[in-house]
């Protein structure tokens, strides 16, 4: 084996190790792809579920705000009324 023969060999190396290399980035350029795919879907599965629990939010304090009404008016109705109805508390 002479000095050809090693520079030849070392030329098939570099080739080989550069197509591997090249090889590999490909495969870590589709993974990071994956990856920012991912997080584009998570934000935008948060950004949904952001906007129905504001609007659930939303509806309760609706919701609870014209429970505490009614009942203001139920009690005022109930006690302008004494003796005809009694209001109590539970366990009284």
């Amino acid at each position: 084996m002479d000095a050809d023969d090693l520079k030849k060999i070392e030329e098939m190396f570099k080739h080989h190790i550069g197509i591997m290399s090249e090889d590999s980035q490909h495969k870590l350029d589709i993974v990071v792809e994956g990856h920012q795919m991912l997080s584009e879907k998570i934000d935008r599965v948060e950004d949904t579920l952001t906007k129905r629990i504001d609007g659930v939010e939303a509806a309760l304090t609706r919701r609870i705000d014209a429970i505490a009404v009614d009942l203001s008016a139920h009690r005022a109705d109930t006690e302008a009324h004494h003796g005809v109805y009694r209001v109590r508390e539970s366990g009284e």
